[in-house]
């Protein structure tokens, strides 16, 4: 039998040109693949229309598939078709759970390959032609998850994050934006720090939400901001007003 291999590969932020090539070329070569709901319908519309899909993705919370399905249904579809491909919105390591998924196929003796894409911090920022540091502005940036249970509160580490010289990007974090505000604030990151969030970024339907971080949730629920959406906290959202219509 040919050698087992899934590819791990990410989709990018929602443009289907951040694909990159390696990426492309695997979708094209594979014989069956399994997707996230972030992958555009320009990504999918590549894959050749004999190829095996599955859809596994998971919206507000609720999956289609469990985790650990997901890990067994990789390894059941190695075993019978050879190369795999599993396909994930952004990078499959940042927030993706692609290690986790990494580490049953290693467990189970299958061979994966990790193909980078595209995360959702550097993507959308870099669309918007802002960075994310910049001298003088941010000297670093963090990224952090405010995934977590519907009810449960945020375990993170305010008084760390509350950096008014580095620039903080919130992955899923809408419906957190208000305890996010608060509890940063409380930290001690100025109210008045510059933020935004964007909403479907790279994609025809981006909305870019730019306030104070006091004011974000306010601006962002009055404009009714729908997922994916990503956070930005910090100065360098202030380079808008130079920068973001000239990148358009």
């Amino acid at each position: 039998m040919s050698r087992q291999v899934v590819y791990l590969i990410g989709a990018g932020p929602g443009d289907p040109e951040l694909l990159t090539l390696k990426g492309l070329r695997l979708l094209r070569e594979a014989q069956a693949v399994v997707y996230d709901r972030l992958v555009s319908d320009e990504i999918l519309a590549e894959i050749p229309a004999d190829v095996t899909r599955i859809y596994v993705g998971k919206q507000g919370g609720t999956h289609s598939l469990p985790q650990a399905d997901i890990n067994k249904l990789l390894i059941d579809l190695a075993k019978q078709y050879g190369t795999i491909v599993r396909l994930k919105g952004g990078d499959p390591y940042v927030f993706g759970r692609g290690a986790e998924e990494a580490l049953e196929l290693v467990a189970a003796g299958i061979d994966f390959e990790v193909v980078p894409g595209i995360t959702a911090a550097t993507g959308i920022m870099a669309g918007l032609g802002l960075p994310l540091t910049h001298r003088g502005v941010a000297n670093g940036v963090r990224f952090v998850t405010a995934q977590c249970g519907k009810d449960v509160p945020l375990s993170l580490n305010w008084d760390s994050l509350a950096d008014p010289d580095t620039t903080l990007v919130v992955y899923m974090g809408l419906a957190k934006l208000p305890e996010i505000s608060e509890k940063l604030i409380a930290a001690g990151m100025p109210a008045d720090q510059p933020s935004m969030a964007v909403s479907q970024g790279t994609t025809d339907n981006e909305v870019v939400c730019r306030a104070p971080l006091s004011d974000l949730p306010e601006k962002v629920a009055l404009e009714a901001l729908e997922p994916p959406v990503l956070i930005v906290i910090g100065r360098v959202a202030d380079l808008a007003d130079l920068l973001g219509e000239s990148a358009r």
